[in-house]
């Protein structure tokens, strides 16, 4: 009795904690400010937001150089929730025997920005519905590549970086060998430690149990004040 006992108040101060998140217009429960956030974090550790800087990054959405032709990030910088760092330390400690390294495109993304991105492609199949949210703005997605350690550039992956065509799909077969096999190496890597590869593109992974982390909406301005 006693331990259903613990069981019942800790369920209750689950919901209790839920109901603290506010909804959006999509009734998606969102953590939109820093209180909520560090009450979150004091209550779950690996909740928290790490900010990457051993990890090579090239942040496009910092710069025009993207699909909106527009900078929608202040500055270049890449967040994670530390279990989905904590796996790319992982497997950038297998690559760099190989003599190659990981490279970031982005990490944590504000909800907001994924509301921008729908408006100008509204395709689930290359950007994330509002509705339902984005493995980004959960902090527990990233989109990368690998690179060469002696020379920095990055492996041929067939395709670059958000190129929305069935040419950046897995399963898309009319590739070099090469292509296939640097695509193979990624996926396989980051499968091994807890992430999910998005079919229609080769670069973006998420961890397999996303969604116990909160949708959030926090300003790259906000989190780089906490760091």
């Amino acid at each position: 009795m006693k331990n259903i006992f613990i069981l019942c108040l800790y369920l209750a101060s689950l919901n209790v904690h839920a109901q603290q998140i506010p909804l959006n217009s999509y009734g998606l429960p969102i953590v939109n400010s820093m209180t909520l956030y560090r009450s979150q974090i004091q209550a779950d550790s690996t909740l928290q937001l790490v900010l990457i800087k051993d990890i090579a990054q090239d942040v496009r959405y910092a710069t025009a150089d993207n699909f909106t032709h527009t900078r929608l990030y202040p500055f270049p910088a890449v967040w994670l929730r530390q279990p989905a760092y904590q796996a790319l330390q992982k497997v950038q400690a297998l690559l760099k025997p190989m003599g190659l390294a990981l490279k970031i495109f982005d990490g944590y993304r504000p909800y907001r920005i994924t509301e921008k991105m729908w408006e100008i492609v509204p395709d689930d199949r290359y950007a994330a519905d509002p509705k339902v949210g984005s493995g980004h703005n959960r902090g527990v997605a990233v989109d990368l590549t690998i690179i060469s350690l002696k020379t920095g550039r990055e492996l041929d992956m067939g395709t670059p970086f958000d190129d929305f065509t069935e040419k950046a799909h897995h399963n898309y077969a009319d590739l070099s060998d090469e292509v296939q096999e640097n695509r193979r190496l990624l996926r396989t890597l980051m499968e091994a430690y807890g992430f999910t590869a998005l079919e229609t593109e080769w670069w973006h992974y998420f961890l397999k149990d996303a969604r116990r982390f909160p949708l959030m909406d926090l300003g790259l301005e906000e989190l780089a004040k906490e760091f």
